[in-house]
């Protein structure tokens, strides 16, 4: 059973940093593309940055210039280092492969920059 567990949110000021992480079990990263996505209140779920099992990775405008994503395919894990922070990345985040699977969703983690 494929399980993805995001960490590492919470609660920072504008212009500060959070890195994000997110843990999975099974196969999916040796056989998946992987991406971040995220959902603010009343608005839909979109993808923010994404990166291919060769490490090529792709951003949405809106965080280009201050987020990362990496991946360490030993370990499992995908992380997003997000830099800069502003109020509209007010949202929680989640992981999920490219393209999103709905039985992969975890629970996300909260990310939330007050101004």
């Amino acid at each position: 059973q494929v399980q993805l567990v995001e960490s590492g949110g919470g609660l920072v000021q504008a212009g500060g940093s959070l890195r994000l992480s997110c843990a999975a079990s099974g196969s999916i990263f040796s056989r998946n593309d992987m991406g971040w996505y995220r959902q603010a209140p009343g608005k839909q779920r979109e993808l923010v940055a994404s990166i291919t099992r060769g490490g090529n990775t792709n951003y949405a405008d809106s965080v280009k210039g201050r987020f990362t994503i990496s991946r360490d395919n030993a370990k499992n894990t995908v992380y997003l280092q997000m830099n800069s922070l502003n109020p509209e990345d007010t949202a929680v985040y989640y992981c999920n492969s490219i393209p999103r699977v709905p039985r992969y969703w975890g629970q996300g983690t909260q990310v939330t920059v007050s101004s």
